[in-house]
């Protein structure tokens, strides 16, 4: 460890794995002396890590920039030097032009490199312009990174993501991740296990697995197998000090026999799932190249239902895809009502240059995208209430995660990832607590405390899920 202390600021777009991504380049970066502050306006270097994914993402960065190129010009003025980084997909699509085009950028690198940032640092700071790495490692960014000091991962809360799998070979026709990501990439067992093992020492008490397309995972096993999610899970729901699992994004062609029985038989899984289906028509499924029908996904919601009937849904929805008619979209709604939803996120089509679907025909009116969309979402927000509203009067399990807005308030997720406020002593953060729904809101719940502790244990799942399984998509615990 270096004797300079310097401070370090990332500013994190888009997806969990980029709030992953951010937290292990703060580990890389440790070492020489940097240490985390909320602000740009007094720190020595500045990341964004970026992301691909939304509408015009690419003029934010430049926007942010911007106001980057300010404040280092009068840090620069007073002898201070400030280093300015660009990461993720945004700098993996574009670092070539980047650097042409925005000289405040000191280093540009994509989502497989930032365990070289050491390096990239050293370069910088000794004012060479525009570092540049995109490359696709042979070997897995996983293999060089440092473990975190527990202390850090003790003060970034009692929830935590672990990257499992990276890249996708799906190349649905929409999105650009297999071109910024790279191909699928699973990580050991072994590996994911002594991670988890180091946050559940810290504090930790629930996990979410990460990946493109998480539930296509086939890690090698100690024995030198192949393992699969469901495999995975299995193994973390045993390590001490673990009380909930979770993993996202999932795509429906991996969700196999194997998985759906872990949903089943494995209380530490959280009954709440991401399934991004996109669209209900099969035409416009085709085009996309999901390799799934709405039929299809139907039937895989049924059998996850039918393993565990408390399990509840989020999906990802895209509305005005090239060629897209009234009756697509349509199918879209009805897909909708018939599956129900606890959550939704859902999108006007944006063409993202380089994929198939960018220069496809019959692109749909902006117009058309925006009624289509108002039409979506009202009738998701409507799920998302019902939803919430069923749960008020019930008593459940919530993971209580840190300080709410007032003294003497504290927030928690539930098994659904619904926001739950309720008055409790600070001490309580990181315990597992009985809570009674008192009112819902669209976003969040209000409670009183009922318990101060819940055990989630196989009895207690099936023996509630069995009470309250009456109605298809209502919560029950």
């Amino acid at each position: 460890m270096t004797d300079e202390t310097k401070k370090l600021f990332i500013k994190t777009y888009g997806c969990q794995m980029n709030v992953y991504d951010s937290e292990r380049m703060t580990d890389v970066l440790a070492p020489l002396g940097y240490v985390s502050t909320d602000s740009p306006d007094d720190a020595d270097m500045v990341i964004l890590n970026t992301c691909h994914i939304r509408e015009k993402a690419a003029e934010k960065v430049y926007s942010e920039l911007g106001r980057l190129r300010k404040l280092k010009d009068r840090r620069g003025a007073s002898g201070q030097q400030m280093i300015v980084g660009v990461a993720g997909c945004v700098a993996q699509a574009e670092g070539e032009e980047m650097v042409r085009r925005a000289p405040v950028v000191d280093m540009v690198f994509g989502p497989q490199t930032y365990h070289r940032l050491p390096e990239m640092v050293a370069r910088a700071s000794r004012r060479e312009t525009g570092v540049l790495d995109t490359e696709f490692p042979v070997k897995g960014k996983f293999d060089y990174l440092v473990q975190p000091d527990p202390q850090v991962v003790k003060a970034r809360g009692v929830s935590a993501f672990v990257t499992i799998q990276e890249g996708c070979d799906k190349f649905c026709t929409f999105c650009v991740v297999p071109y910024t990501r790279g191909a699928e990439y699973s990580r050991p067992v072994a590996k994911i296990s002594d991670e988890v093992r180091q946050r559940a020492a810290a504090g930790v008490r629930e996990i979410t697995l990460l990946g493109q397309n998480v539930n296509a995972y086939h890690g090698e096993a100690p024995s030198g197998n192949q393992c699969g999610l469901a495999d995975l899970l299995r193994e973390l729901a045993d390590i001490d000090g673990i009380e909930r699992l979770r993993y996202t994004t999932s795509h429906p062609r991996d969700v196999d026999d194997r998985l759906i029985a872990v949903h089943r038989d494995i209380p530490q899984v959280m009954p709440y799932l991401h399934l991004p289906v996109q669209s209900g028509s099969d035409r416009i499924l085709e085009a996309m190249n999901r390799r799934h029908t709405g039929t299809e996904y139907r039937d895989i919601v049924d059998r996850l239902r039918a393993a565990r009937p408390d399990l509840a849904l989020s999906s990802d929805f895209i509305v005005g895809f090239p060629g897209e008619t009234d009756g697509d979209f349509e199918a879209t709604l009805q897909l909708v009502r018939d599956v129900t939803f606890a959550q939704a996120y859902s999108f006007k089509y944006s063409p993202r240059p380089g994929t198939p679907a960018a220069t496809m025909a019959d692109q749909v009116p902006e117009q058309a995208k925006s009624e289509r969309l108002t039409v979506l979402q009202n009738l998701l927000n409507e799920q998302q209430m019902a939803f919430n509203t069923a749960t008020v009067g019930k008593t459940v399990p919530v993971l209580l995660e840190k300080p709410g807005r007032r003294d003497g308030q504290l927030v928690g997720r539930s098994a659904y990832l619904q926001a739950v406020h309720v008055d409790a002593d600070i001490r309580m953060i990181g315990e597992i607590a009985g809570v009674t729904i008192v009112a819902a809101g669209p976003n969040s719940l209000s409670a009183r405390l009922t318990a101060p502790s819940f055990p989630v244990t196989e009895s207690t799942v099936s023996a509630v899920a069995s009470e309250n399984s009456q109605r298809r998509g209502e919560p029950v615990y």
